[in-house]
């Protein structure tokens, strides 16, 4: 009888065996899961405009984004924080996305600018520190919504999102999605830009508290301006809604394409034909590469962020320099975008071209330039690299300070 009921012991372990992944022979496959987030709702109206509330036109373009994906990507699950007209807690938006271990947060929002004044445009952001008083004014607003929430200060922690002081909390966060939520950000610009024809208002940074929260790649973007006449109309038009939530899918699209090359070197995700692919297009960009043999002269060549940095760097091999911009392609040195400046370099960081002015050994010669570039550049900061690798500015500035006092 023992013995009989090891036999029947042993044949129930080996079946648990079989039925656990650990033995399978394939394990099925987590949906690439994207939370859309339509900004404002409920008795948060968001910005007002003469015609229209923001809270409805952030929701009808993320129902429309999230449709267009569910009918396209039968490997992604698509949650909303919310898909009627109710108001959620920004906390509670970045725990939807985290409970749902999302690979992606996109939040939908409409911009406005106070008194009458008006301005065109969509634009997109990542989580940071506000670099200009415009940037901080947005998440300001944004930030806002915490006051429908009556134990705001005890939620977060005594934050005050009209205050300038509690965003000092943004100044060295380290998110660890940067790069990827930068670059998201640029391939919806460059949809926005080139297939649904806005006006490019850029990538910028700001201190967002949804943002903040949530720990996957993240965006914020903004459609446009509901204080402006033009605009809001536009906003409030079945063509404007469809064209701009086609234009984030499509760069989600690209995004979700790239991620899967990247970790698998290959993917089933299918761009429409009129969508650039950078993973199979060949680098015909506008600065390309410098062949080993070509000519060093300045309008030849492609700037290299390593090159400069061993030639700059201090004796401790540190060097400062200002990044003024980030782009999705490398830009000819004529560029518009940067504003006549000569001597531009970029360094590629997470498939994101980053471009660098003024670079030097001296912190305070660096401040200097920074200082004189500030109204044609509000966003621009400073880094360091030591021997061309990129380095915590933090500390450079720190060991510049310890030398210079030698």
């Amino acid at each position: 009888m023992k013995r009989y009921r090891r036999y029947i012991l042993y044949i129930g372990i080996c079946l648990g065996l079989l039925a656990s992944p650990l033995c399978s022979g394939s394990i099925e496959a987590k949906d690439f899961v994207v939370v859309i987030d339509a900004g404002h709702g409920g008795h948060d109206p968001g910005a007002i405009g003469k015609i229209s509330k923001e809270k409805n036109i952030n929701l009808k373009v993320a129902l429309k984004l999230g449709k267009l994906i569910q009918n396209n990507c039968s490997d992604v699950k698509v949650v909303y924080t919310r898909n009627r007209d109710v108001f959620i807690p920004l906390d509670r938006r970045a725990e939807i996305a985290n409970n749902a271990k999302a690979d992606l947060f996109i939040s939908i929002h409409t911009n406005a600018l106070a008194n009458n004044r008006t301005a065109k445009g969509a634009s997109t952001w990542t989580l940071g520190l506000a670099k200009s008083d415009e940037n901080l004014e947005v998440a300001k607003r944004e930030n806002a919504v915490i006051l429908y929430e009556n134990d705001y200060q005890t939620r977060y922690a005594g934050f005050n999102p009209n205050s300038a002081e509690s965003y000092i909390i943004f100044e060295f966060m380290q998110d660890k999605y940067m790069s990827q939520s930068v670059h998201l950000a640029s391939l919806v610009q460059k949809q926005f830009r080139y297939t649904c024809k806005r006006a490019d208002r850029g990538v910028h940074q700001a201190g967002f508290l949804v943002l903040k929260a949530s720990a996957m790649p993240s965006i914020l973007v903004e459609l446009g301006f509901i204080s402006t006449p033009e605009e809001e109309r536009y906003l409030n038009t079945e063509e404007g809604t469809t064209s701009l939530s086609n234009g984030i899918f499509r760069a989600f699209l690209t995004y979700k394409r790239e991620q899967e090359i990247r970790l698998k070197g290959s993917s089933d995700t299918v761009l429409p034909e009129d969508v650039p692919d950078p993973v199979r297009e060949k680098e015909n960009s506008i600065a390309p590469p410098e062949p080993k043999n070509a000519s060093k002269a300045e309008g030849n060549r492609e700037p290299q962020h390593t090159r400069q940095v061993e030639k700059s760097a201090g004796n401790d091999g540190i060097v400062f320099k200002i990044q003024i911009l980030t782009s999705s392609r490398p830009l000819a040195k004529n560029d518009k975008r940067l504003k006549g400046l000569q001597n531009v370099e970029y360094y590629k960081e997470g498939g994101i071209y980053k471009y660098t002015y003024g670079a030097s050994p001296d912190y305070n010669k660096v401040l200097r330039t920074k200082r004189n570039i500030a109204s044609k550049f509000k966003d621009a900061f400073i880094i360091a690299f030591r021997h061309g690798e990129k380095m915590d500015v933090r500390i450079a500035i720190s060991e510049f300070k310890k030398n210079r006092n030698k």
